[in-house]
């Protein structure tokens, strides 16, 4: 493979460059917490698995939800806060607290040192389903774009979200590489788009037959070798 014509790497956020699992578990315990502050009426009846599981319900009901994911926590707490006698208008700071342990995250130590050895050569970017802040994280400053489905439109593994960040970065398809953990939404959604894709294994997963990423690799240091070899 010519790798000299690599011009931009584009980088998933959750379990990429950060483990997502536990961000997500500590920021629902805070929104738990508040609720019991301010909406006891819900905690009287749901629990935090509760909780998830009508929101995974809801999300079957309207397609935007799988792109919007912020709009489907923000209605899911809207209808439970209303159903059991609480005012649905805690929903915006109930998802303020939520949006905040949302993004306290720790970026994975090879993380930075990856970015900074990658920003002189290449143009990097990212693009991604959640709803993650990479300037309240404070890694907005290492990508020249990021896209985020959300705001988009459009969500992996649809090439258009791929398309429109190469488009951004002025790097055509061929001369990009997108890097990670998901082997449907990152790597297949990349490759059927027209991009190269590297699946970030970090967790010692088993590769399927049907899955051939361009690369494999368990961290930034190893994507930088990879890139220069």
């Amino acid at each position: 493979m010519n790798k000299t014509n690599i011009q931009a790497v584009l980088f998933d956020l959750d379990d990429t460059l950060w483990a997502i699992e536990p961000v997500l578990h500590l920021a629902e315990t805070r929104l738990y917490e508040w609720l019991t502050q301010h909406a006891p009426g819900v905690v009287q009846r749901e629990s935090i698995v509760s909780l998830r599981a009508r929101r995974q319900a809801l999300a079957k009901t309207d397609p935007a939800y799988q792109i919007n994911l912020w709009a489907l926590r923000h209605a899911a707490l809207t209808a439970v806060l209303a159903e059991h006698g609480e005012d649905p208008a805690l929903a915006d700071p109930a998802m303020e607290i939520f949006t905040t342990g949302r993004n306290a995250v720790t970026p994975f130590d090879d993380v930075l040192p990856g970015l900074q050895q990658l920003k002189p050569r290449l143009k990097l970017g990212t693009v991604s389903n959640g709803f993650a802040d990479l300037a309240r994280i404070g890694l907005a400053e290492h990508f020249e774009i990021s896209i985020a489905a959300h705001q988009f439109g459009t969500a992996k593994p649809d090439p258009a979200i791929f398309h429109a960040a190469c488009t951004a970065l002025g790097v055509a398809p061929e001369h990009a590489v997108y890097v990670g953990d998901d082997l449907t939404l990152d790597v297949l959604g990349a490759q059927q788009a027209g991009l190269r894709a590297v699946w970030m294994n970090r967790f010692q997963r088993e590769l399927p037959d049907h899955v051939r990423p361009d690369a494999v690799c368990t961290d930034l240091h190893e994507l930088t070798r990879w890139l220069a070899a």
